[in-house]
């Protein structure tokens, strides 16, 4: 599924412009990955569970993310304790309708004024991913909350070896599943010209962080942008659902 370009322009001087996409791939029989692209709000889940059970519960997680009043079209109010009670709400909704046999990850941006400032504030739970190009900086801004993550951080694997280990894709935070469902969040003053990345593992499983950092600092527009990522994700294996969003900033 993929839409064209849209942008917004929620006060003077400050545009928000993106892109989006998704793709099962060419292993998988269903795509259990859902998102929302709805200014304020820039999100992807990536469901886990057979027999269509991890498409419902990423789908609940978006849609309880669409519904909430903080994130209405134009609003800047959000903060992290509301997001947090949000996500709460979506992990009720998730367990209740598939009886903990499913889960979902959960990332992405929703823009947020504090002061007068425009902020990304960055949400994550489990291993999707949140990224920002910035000033030809590139890097990743979410933590995975997965077993290989831990095995990095306590200096057992590379990043590298992270990429083809045998559980890479064993999460140790989830919503709908029973387990840690607190996110973690950062608060990031939007910088002009920032491009940010929220995608499921089935991009960045494909490609690594320098392949993506090419196309996103090649392609002018987002939703070209999204396009060409998916394309080569897929051209790489596309062994899993492939999801992205790419959001622009300006500011003048």
């Amino acid at each position: 599924m993929n839409s064209p370009s849209a942008a917004t322009s929620p006060e003077p001087g400050f545009t928000l412009s993106y892109g989006y996409g998704t793709d099962r791939g060419l292993s998988r029989e269903l795509n259990e990955d859902s998102l929302i692209a709805e200014d304020p709000v820039f999100a992807v889940a990536d469901g886990m569970g057979g027999h269509e059970a991890g498409e419902i519960a990423s789908a609940l997680c978006v849609r309880t993310l669409g519904s909430m009043p903080q994130l209405a079209s134009g609003v800047r109010s959000a903060t992290a304790v509301a997001m947090q009670e949000c996500i709460l709400a979506a992990d009720s909704q998730i367990r209740n309708a598939t009886g903990g046999r499913a889960g979902t990850t959960l990332t992405g941006v929703v823009v947020a004024e504090h002061m007068g400032v425009p902020y990304w504030l960055v949400m994550n739970i489990g291993d999707s991913r949140t990224y920002r190009l910035s000033r030809g900086d590139f890097r990743q801004i979410s933590v995975d909350h997965s077993e290989v993550q831990e095995l990095v951080e306590a200096g057992s694997i590379t990043r590298e070896e992270a990429m083809v280990h045998p559980r890479r894709h064993v999460v140790t935070r989830a919503l709908g599943t029973g387990g840690e469902n607190e996110a973690d969040f950062w608060l990031l003053p939007i910088q002009d010209g920032d491009r940010m990345l929220i995608c499921s593992d089935g991009l960045t499983g494909e490609l690594s962080d320098e392949h993506m950092s090419r196309i996103l600092s090649a392609v002018e527009k987002p939703q070209d942008a999204v396009d060409a990522l998916i394309q080569e994700a897929l051209l790489s294996g596309g062994r899993d659902n492939v999801t992205a969003i790419v959001v622009d900033a300006r500011i003048e």
